[in-house]
């Protein structure tokens, strides 16, 4: 694994503790806030190196309590075209990291979580892999062939994004594909599963948009351990 930089937005984070898990496992080269973001970040013990955004959903106290421990604030007028987490995106594209971890990005509000998933194209237009990630599971653009290392029974659904994705293998999962195709309207690659602790996902054209959950057969709001 390359450099990567954690972008915390003001979704919904879940526990804290598995961020703090993953920053102790990854070591980020920086952590950026948007906004109201830097509030997840109190209670997971982690100083941003800056915070971005219009500061409507981030009070002058914290704002001030950051700044003090050397957090650099960099404001943005409230009436603009980017959302604050875009922002943030920005400022880690500039540090040229490999990959890019945006968490708090997604939720309960719909339209702010297909918002974060479209900036996922700016990172395949730049050559970074970013991903959204949360303690349930991460959510990322594919579009050529992919290898996911992770646990037999974990469920990972594949969308195709922006319109057909051709030529599609997948090898490992336990609905296996061989030369398919998928077209919006036809959500029929949602609820795959790994076999083993290996899938491979290989396509010739198009994008996929990847949800891989974590923990095999438990979801948000279905089960709890």
């Amino acid at each position: 694994m390359g450099k990567v930089v954690f972008i915390v937005s003001g979704g919904e984070l879940g526990d804290p503790a598995f961020l703090r898990e993953q920053a102790a496992t990854v070591s980020p080269a920086a952590v950026i806030c948007a906004d109201g973001g830097a509030r997840h970040l109190e209670a997971a013990g982690i100083i941003p190196v800056l915070i971005v955004g219009d500061m409507d959903s981030l009070d002058a106290k914290r704002q001030t309590c950051y700044e003090a421990k050397g957090c650099r604030i960099l404001r943005h007028p409230q009436r603009k075209d980017e959302t604050d987490t875009e922002l943030a995106l920005h400022e880690a594209f500039r540090m040229e990291p490999a990959e890019i971890w945006i968490w708090g990005a997604l939720g309960h509000r719909v339209d702010h979580v297909l918002a974060n998933i479209f900036l996922l194209v700016q990172g395949k237009q730049k050559g970074i892999e970013v991903k959204l990630i949360d303690e349930w599971c991460e959510a990322f653009l594919i579009d050529r062939r992919t290898v996911l290392e992770g646990e037999a029974g974990q469920t990972v659904s594949l969308f195709p994004f922006w319109g057909p994705a051709a030529g599609i293998t997948l090898t490992g999962f336990e609905f296996p594909l061989t030369n398919a195709v998928m077209e919006i309207g036809r959500p029929y690659g949602v609820s795959n599963r790994l076999i083993t602790g290996r899938g491979i996902i290989e396509l010739d054209s198009g994008r996929l948009l990847a949800v891989r959950y974590f923990r095999p057969g438990i979801f948000p709001g279905e089960a709890s351990e």
